[in-house]
C-alpha cells in the first residue's frame, strides 16, 4: 500500500511496525458547530485508508480524538479540516490566544459547555453515519483526557523540554527540538513575531516560536478549567493529541491524518512534543488531505456558502453522493464542489443500485477477479479512488461479463467504495408505462439482437434512454425500467 507522506514530500510504501496491523491516529472536529462538507472530506480519508488496508489483509486500529476543550478561536482560521471562517465572539476566556471555540458558542446559545459540545459530538457521528463512515475503534474526548495532558507535560518539563512562564501558563521550549519545521517546512530561524502563528516575545514565554502546553486560566473563566500542579487553567490545542495519541496506540503510529490546514502548527507542534517525550520518531507517515472549495469559492459564513451533509439530503439527494464525489477525485487534490456533480454522483448511485437489483434477480456467477484486482490495486496505490470509479463504469458497460458476475464484483468492490449498492435488492420492481414509441424500438432492439446485430442493438438501446428508459438484456430477454 503506497500514500503520500507529508513529511517525506513523497509517495511511499506503508509497512506497519508490526506485521499485519496497521495504527490510524486522525485527527477529529471541534464539536463547537456542525461539520460541514469539507470537514466531511477530511474525515473520510482515514476510512478509504481503512478500507484499503482491510482490502489487503490487514488488521486496523483507528482512533480518532474529540476536541472539547483547548481549542482557541486563533489557533487557526480554520479548524480541524479545511474549514468555514469561525465567528468571534465577545467574552473573555482567560489568557491564552482568543478564546475557547467552544466557551464562545455556549455563550451563544446560553447553555452549558459541554452540553453544546455533545449535541455537536452527536451530529459528527450521524453525519459519518449518513457517510457510511466506519466508527473509529476509540473517540477519546479532550476533556476526559486530562490527567494524560498532566502526565504529559510533567514529563515534558522534567525533561527540559517545557518551563513555566512569566503569566503562570506552562510553554513548550521550541528550540529544544531541533527537528522543528521538518513536517511543514517551516523553521524555526525563519519564523519572526508577528506571523499569523507566531506571538510577540512577552514576559510570558523565553521565545516568540513557543507554544502554550498549559494555559492558565483567568478570572472570568468558570468552565472547562482543571487544578493542577501549575494552578488552574486548561489544555492547550495541540496538547491533547500527543497525550491521547500515544495513550491509545503506544509510542509508534504507523499513519496520522488530518486536512492540510492542520500541517502547521497543529501538527508540527504535536510532533515535536511527542517525540520529546518518547525520545524516539513517533509517526511513521503524516497523511493529509487536501482543500474543498464549493462552487469555486472557499466556504465561509460571510460568503453563504457553507454546506451541510443536511443541506445535501434536504435537496432530496442521497448523502452518500458526497462519498462518491470526493472519491471522484484524489484526496490529495484540491476539489471544487458543485450541486451539479453532487446531481449527477446521485444519479449513478441510483442507476448502479438498479443495476445490482437487477443482477440480482438473475443467476449468480463467479465475479470478475480482474475488474476486482484493477479496484484494490487502484486503492492500494495512494488512493487512486478516481482509477478505481473507472474500473467500475468499465465493469458495468462490458458486455462479455455475464451479469451474474457483475453482481459478485459490484458488490465485492463496494467493500471499498462504500456506497450501500445493495440497498434496493429484493424491493419490488418500479412499475413503468412504456410508451408506444418504447415499445416500437424494443421490438426493432429485440429482432436486432436475434439477428447479432450488435451494434445496432446498442443504438437502439440509446434511443431508448433518450426517451427516459434503461434496457439491459437476461436470460429472460430485455428488462426496462425508467432512467
Amino acid at each position: 500500500m503506497l500514500l503520500h507522506d507529508t513529511k517525506a514530500r513523497a509517495v511511499v510504501p506503508i509497512v506497519p511496525a508490526r506485521a499485519g496491523f496497521l495504527s490510524i491516529y486522525a485527527c477529529g472536529p471541534t464539536v463547537y458547530r456542525d461539520a460541514h462538507v469539507g470537514n466531511m472530506r477530511t474525515f473520510l480519508l482515514p476510512d478509504l485508508i481503512r478500507r484499503a488496508a482491510e482490502a489487503e489483509g490487514l488488521q486496523v486500529r483507528l482512533v480518532q480524538n474529540i476536541t472539547d476543550v483547548g481549542h482557541m478561536a486563533d489557533d487557526t482560521g480554520l479548524g480541524a479540516g479545511e474549514g468555514a471562517d469561525d465567528s468571534r465572539g465577545s467574552i473573555d476566556e482567560g489568557q491564552g490566544d482568543g478564546e475557547d471555540k467552544i466557551l464562545a458558542q455556549a455563550a451563544r446559545e446560553g447553555r452549558g459547555a459541554l452540553a453544546v459540545a455533545r449535541a455537536y459530538e452527536d451530529a459528527f457521528h450521524r453525519d459519518l453515519a449518513l457517510l457510511n463512515i466506519y466508527p473509529a475503534d476509540e473517540y477519546p474526548r479532550a476533556s476526559e483526557s486530562i490527567p494524560l495532558m498532566i502526565e504529559l507535560i510533567t514529563t515534558l518539563m522534567e525533561s527540559g523540554h517545557a518551563y513555566i512562564g512569566g503569566d503562570g501558563s506552562v510553554f513548550f521550549d521550541a528550540r529544544s527540538f531541533p527537528q522543528y519545521g521538518e513536517l511543514s517546512g517551516n523553521k524555526l530561524d525563519q519564523l519572526r513575531p508577528g506571523h499569523r502563528f507566531v506571538d510577540e516575545v512577552t514576559d510570558s514565554k523565553r521565545f516568540h516560536a513557543d507554544w502554550a502546553l498549559w494555559k492558565k486560566a483567568g478570572a472570568t473563566r468558570t468552565q472547562l478549567v482543571w487544578d493542577t500542579p501549575w494552578g488552574a487553567g486548561f489544555p492547550g490545542w495541540h496538547t491533547e493529541c500527543s497525550a491521547m495519541s500515544l495513550h491509545f496506540l503506544g509510542d509508534t503510529i504507523d499513519i496520522h491524518t488530518g486536512g492540510i490546514d492542520l500541517r502547521f502548527p497543529h501538527h508540527e507542534d504535536e510532533r515535536a512534543q511527542s517525540n520529546c517525550v518518547t525520545g524516539s520518531e513517533v509517526v511513521s507517515h503524516w497523511v493529509h488531505g487536501e482543500h474543498l472549495l464549493f462552487e469555486g469559492r472557499k466556504m465561509s459564513k460571510s460568503t453563504g456558502n457553507v454546506v451541510l451533509v443536511s443541506d445535501v439530503i434536504a435537496r432530496g439527494f442521497d448523502p452518500l453522493s458526497l462519498r462518491l464525489c470526493f472519491m471522484s477525485n484524489r484526496y490529495r487534490q484540491q476539489l471544487n464542489l458543485t450541486w451539479e456533480a453532487i446531481s449527477a454522483a446521485d444519479s449513478t448511485i441510483r442507476r448502479w443500485r438498479d443495476r445490482v437489483a437487477l443482477w440480482a434477480t438473475g443467476p449468480s456467477a463467479a465475479l470478475s477477479a480482474d475488474h476486482l484486482e484493477a479496484m484494490k490495486a487502484a486503492f492500494a496505490d495512494d488512493l487512486d479512488t478516481p482509477r478505481a470509479i473507472t474500473v467500475l463504469r468499465e465493469l458495468e458497460k462490458d458486455p462479455v461479463i455475464s451479469d451474474g458476475s457483475k453482481l459478485e464484483t459490484f458488490l465485492a468492490a463496494d467493500r471499498l467504495f462504500g456506497l450501500d449498492l445493495a440497498r434496493d435488492i429484493g424491493k419490488a420492481p418500479a412499475v413503468v408505462a412504456i410508451t408506444p414509441e418504447a415499445t416500437e424500438l424494443l421490438d426493432q432492439r429485440r429482432l436486432a439482437r436475434a439477428e447479432k446485430q450488435w451494434a445496432r442493438s446498442d443504438e437502439l438501446r440509446d434511443a431508448l434512454a433518450t426517451l427516459g428508459f434503461v434496457v439491459t438484456d437476461s436470460a429472460d430477454g430485455q428488462v426496462v425500467a425508467p432512467l
